[in-house]
């Protein structure tokens, strides 16, 4: 059971996965609970995110629910061993419950998906980048936490660095060419932008100005999928308390589809490495 009886984000996601399951193969939830010899609060619960279930209750659900693909199966038995497992971001007393959901969908995604207007992605920032936005941020943040924050992006990075999964960010034109940091910390970031981008599970592109009306501008979000295919499952909108996470269908396809013509409208990953190293040339000039 999660701690407290709360629903955590890997429980959420085990009870959606099995309750769509369970609707498509055309069962209420006191037949379901008659499979295992439950109740029917023991499958509402278990939907709700409140409860998981034992690996062999799933796959027994899974039989009578007529789910045969093996890779689902794993997944969700996965899901219900590890609903409780504690994160290593849990070591970090000073981060927002929001932020926390949002660290534990990447330590999950298999493709994350980001669009950013102001500043570059956290997967992506340098530890100076991190520092000084830290600092900028309209909440005050004492000198202790942000070290905290720095170490918290880079144990977030690891996962991109490792190709544990696919990346792709846009990036709105201003976060290149209008640096909100010192000089120095701002070449150093765009050299790791184009390192980033050499990586085979990253795809890098900077949206221009000129196309944002067109693409659509909207808040920044992130967007995650959990299996072999990039089918949006969760997204985070970044607010000042870390995070909201949207798992609503309607929710995930709206996003989905900002995603997907934010991308077209921006520059190739190629043309966006141009841009960002005749950006880092002329700066470097200018200083």
């Amino acid at each position: 059971m999660p701690a407290g009886g709360k629903p955590t984000v890997r429980s959420r996601r085990f009870g959606r996965k099995m309750q769509r399951h369970r609707l498509g193969a055309g069962f209420d939830q006191s037949q379901a609970a008659e499979f295992i010899y439950g109740s029917r609060s023991k499958i509402s619960r278990m939907e709700d995110g409140i409860t998981t279930a034992k690996p062999a209750e799933v796959l027994l659900l899974l039989d009578w629910y007529g789910v045969t693909d093996e890779a689902e199966r794993g997944h969700l038995v996965w899901l219900a061993k590890n609903s409780t497992h504690r994160g290593w971001w849990l070591n970090f007393p000073e981060l927002s419950e929001g932020y926390r959901n949002h660290i534990s969908l990447e330590d999950d995604a298999t493709f994350i998906r980001e669009w950013q207007t102001v500043l570059v992605p956290g997967l992506l920032q340098t530890a100076a980048y991190a520092e000084q936005t830290s600092v900028l941020a309209p909440k005050r943040v004492p000198p202790d936490v942000v070290a905290q924050f720095v170490k918290v992006r880079e144990e977030r990075q690891a996962k991109i660095e490792e190709g544990g999964a696919h990346y792709s960010a846009v990036l709105w034109e201003p976060i290149v060419t209008l640096p909100l940091v010192p000089d120095d910390v701002h070449h150093e970031q765009l050299e790791h932008l184009l390192k980033a981008g050499r990586r085979n599970n990253v795809s890098l592109q900077v949206l221009p100005v000129s196309a944002g009306v067109k693409a659509g501008i909207t808040y920044p979000f992130s967007s995650f999928s959990f299996d072999s295919h990039p089918t949006v499952e969760a997204v985070a909108i970044d607010n000042l308390r870390g995070a909201s996470i949207l798992e609503g269908m309607d929710d995930l396809t709206a996003y989905a589809s900002v995603f997907d013509r934010l991308r077209s409208e921006a520059l190739s990953p190629d043309a966006s490495a141009r841009l960002i190293r005749r950006v880092l040339r002329s700066s470097k000039e200018d200083s």
